[in-house]
């Protein structure tokens, strides 16, 4: 009999990493930038995080599932089996853990129920050829809006949403524990950014080619879903029907569909751009990964380095969000972040949490998995035995 043969496990994808820590820093800017007397973020050009990070993070949790089923190389039969249970108690830990976030009453919404929700929900998908994958994309970002907002949105006469008549409600009608439609990252439409994501994780993602074809790509998707929403609003006028205005707006948390894709495009931009700029091959590409370790520190552990930002929160006072004299608390709680993050991982190795998360998943896949043949001595064994 020749000796099991170790599965070679391929290298971590830094660039990866790193958008994953830039997404968790952008969180940080929306969570307690300063804003100006007139409401705006000060500086102004904080403004880039709204929106645009939680839909970068819930990318690239579908690049995470990708990578973590198998990559390139589709699961199927046991090994899919395993794969759908893998995201299914990922779900169950997340819920578990957004629930407590939640309850803790600071003024961040926690992104971590819903990521439950998606992860359920990325399931089916994870068998799926890539252009399958690109399919339910499309889909989800173009029906999920138009439905939700048909449900959600008063009528141009003044009269309630269909939603808010339906259930005795006001509006904007909040389903409590709702996850799906009227949570403030509604699964529905969030399921655009994770499948897009899973089909970038399937992609061989080593390659230059691919770097650039997603740095090209997203910047014609984000200047296209900008572009035509700020034409379509112009054309409208301010006098417009408030569906009508909802459906072209490309404005952050709006959850249209110009605005998934326009987020789509710079969270595939940026995916490209860490990608390329980090290439191990390349000289310029170590020293900028080297460069870049604490951000990518905090994008191998974003689980913890989210859910302790929102404890810090709790603890520190609602103030810190509603009420920041300047960007002091934003850049501790980003230098504490990197710090902390960046020896966590270099001493310790994976982040607490994550480790928890891996260890239930180990755990469910043992228990799951179907016992051994027997050898042939405990054949021989059983057949002595009858």
């Amino acid at each position: 009999m020749s000796p099991p043969v170790d599965r070679v496990l391929p290298p971590r994808l830094v660039g990866i990493d790193v958008a994953r820590g830039l997404a968790v820093l952008g969180m940080f800017v929306a969570h307690l930038g300063d804003d100006g007397p007139d409401g705006r973020h000060d500086p102004e050009w904080f403004v880039i995080a709204d929106g645009r990070s939680s839909a970068l993070f819930a990318l690239l949790a579908g690049v995470s599932l990708a990578l973590t089923s198998g990559r390139q190389v589709l699961p199927s039969g046991v090994a899919l089996i395993r794969a759908r249970l893998a995201a299914f108690v990922r779900a169950g830990i997340l819920l578990l853990l957004g629930v407590f976030l939640v309850a803790l009453g600071t003024p961040v919404l926690v992104i971590l129920p819903a990521y439950a929700v998606l992860f359920a929900l990325a399931a089916p998908f994870l068998g799926l050829r890539r252009r399958w994958v690109v399919v339910g994309a499309v889909t989800a970002a173009a029906i999920s809006p138009t439905v939700i907002f048909a449900l959600t949105t008063p009528t141009a006469d003044g009269r309630p949403s269909a939603l808010a008549r339906l259930t005795n409600l006001p509006d904007p009608v909040r389903l409590p524990m709702d996850e799906f439609v009227t949570g403030p990252y509604p699964a529905l439409v969030f399921l655009a950014y994770v499948l897009l994501g899973m089909a970038v994780g399937h992609s061989d993602l080593s390659r230059v080619r691919t770097h650039t074809i997603l740095v090209g790509a997203g910047t014609v998707l984000a200047c296209l879903a900008w572009g035509t929403s700020r034409l379509a609003q112009d054309s409208l006028g301010p006098d417009a029907a408030p569906l009508a205005r909802r459906l072209v707006s490309a404005a952050a948390h709006d959850n249209s569909t110009l605005e998934v894709i326009g987020n789509s495009g710079t969270s595939l931009a940026l995916i490209g751009l860490c990608l390329l700029v980090t290439r191990p091959m390349t000289t310029l590409g170590r020293n900028l990964a080297r460069g870049l370790a604490p951000v990518a520190a905090a994008g191998a552990m974003p689980l913890t380095v989210y859910s302790l930002q929102i404890l810090a929160i709790f603890l520190l006072g609602n103030d810190v969000v509603w009420n920041p004299q300047s960007n002091a608390v934003l850049i501790w709680f980003i230098a504490t972040a990197l710090i902390g993050a960046w020896s966590w991982r270099h001493f310790l190795g994976r982040g607490p949490l994550e480790r928890l998360l891996k260890t239930a998943v180990d755990t469910a896949l043992r228990s799951s998995s179907p016992p051994p043949p027997p050898s042939p001595r405990e054949r021989r064994q059983q057949t002595d035995q009858r």
